[in-house]
């Protein structure tokens, strides 16, 4: 598809090309033929003032060499229009590469998220689906079963509610972030927010979660960056083993807040940490450890949070060991 669209534009390009330098050429044979006849009438001039025109000898004009010059400057032309052609038709399909790539690079995206999102989805709808299908059919079925079925099956909406809930969260992230909103915060306020959302789930696996912060103003969407410090402790938080410990320092370098988020849980493959910030991907550490929901959307919207806010995020992890996120956002000035 974009290979003749980048055929089409180059055409395009070059339709628009040639036509100005055609016309270019014509004004151009227009003024030098119109320069040699005016050079042949000063020439007849200057010999007519030398030398009185005499009837029996009438001034002579070579129309030979007149045709001669005019066949020149047609092919001197036609030489500069047929190099135009060929360096612009070049040129054009180069640019046109450059302008399309772009479009190509997103449309591909979105191919992707809705590739990576219809194979999400259709593993917990087939489930649900042969389930319902298997249990209808099942004429000795009691209501005790029923209810167990039905609790089992809302856990799979759960699922897939929360998955849809990621995607939404996602596609906003997608959108090219309006700076204007973006307002003095407090580091200290979102990161105790953050703690505050993420407490239930350290509470069940009684989880210390300490904090080291300096008192430093962001310039942001807070609500965009609360979004950030939930998913970085949830991660942290899932992975951990029970009565563990997570460590949040913060310390101001220049211009810029170093934020390190530290905890002592499964930690990552080195092989797996290239791919941790994209859609859908999930290590085989994660995906076998077992009570761990997710669909590896969270990493990839911290991605996006921080694009926006022009800040950086990088990954430490070592097996067995932990994991340390550490994230790098500009101070308000």
């Amino acid at each position: 598809m974009f290979k003749k669209a980048r055929l089409k534009l180059t055409a395009w390009y070059l339709l628009i090309i040639m036509f100005v330098s055609i016309a270019f050429s014509l004004v151009i044979y227009q003024g030098l033929m119109s320069e040699v006849h005016r050079f042949l009438r000063i020439q007849r001039s200057r010999i007519e003032r030398l030398f009185p025109p005499n009837p029996a000898q009438p001034f002579f004009v070579d129309e030979d060499l007149i045709t001669e010059i005019q066949q020149r400057i047609i092919f001197g032309l036609g030489i500069i229009n047929t190099i135009i052609f060929i360096t612009s038709g070049a040129l054009g399909y180069f640019l046109a590469g450059k302008t399309l790539k772009p479009i190509q690079e997103m449309v591909e995206e979105q191919n992707r998220f809705i590739s990576d999102a219809s194979h999400e989805f259709r593993t917990p709808l087939t489930a649900l689906k042969s389930s319902l299908e298997v249990n209808l059919r099942d004429k000795n079925l009691s209501i005790e079963e029923a209810k167990k079925i039905m609790s089992e099956n809302i856990n799979d909406v759960n699922h897939l509610q929360k998955l849809s809930d990621s995607l939404l969260q996602l596609s906003q992230y997608e959108k090219p972030q309006i700076y204007s909103n973006f307002e003095k915060v407090s580091l200290k306020q979102i990161i105790e927010e953050s703690i505050n959302k993420i407490a239930p789930l350290a509470k069940n696996k009684n989880i210390l979660i300490k904090t080291n912060l300096v008192n430093v103003n962001l310039k942001g969407n807070k609500f965009s960056l609360i979004d950030l410090f939930v998913i970085l402790l949830d991660n942290a938080v899932k992975y951990s083993g029970k009565k563990s410990t997570i460590v949040i320092n913060a310390k101001k370098i220049d211009h810029s807040v170093l934020i390190s988020i530290e905890d002592q849980g499964i930690g990552i493959d080195k092989k797996d940490t290239p791919y941790l910030f994209d859609r859908f991907y999930r290590s085989d550490k994660a995906r076998s450890k077992k009570g761990i929901d997710g669909y590896g959307l969270g990493l990839s919207i911290a991605k996006k949070i921080m694009n926006q806010h022009k800040g950086s995020i990088k990954i430490k992890s070592k097996l067995k060991k932990g994991t340390t996120v550490v994230v790098n956002l500009p101070i308000f000035s």
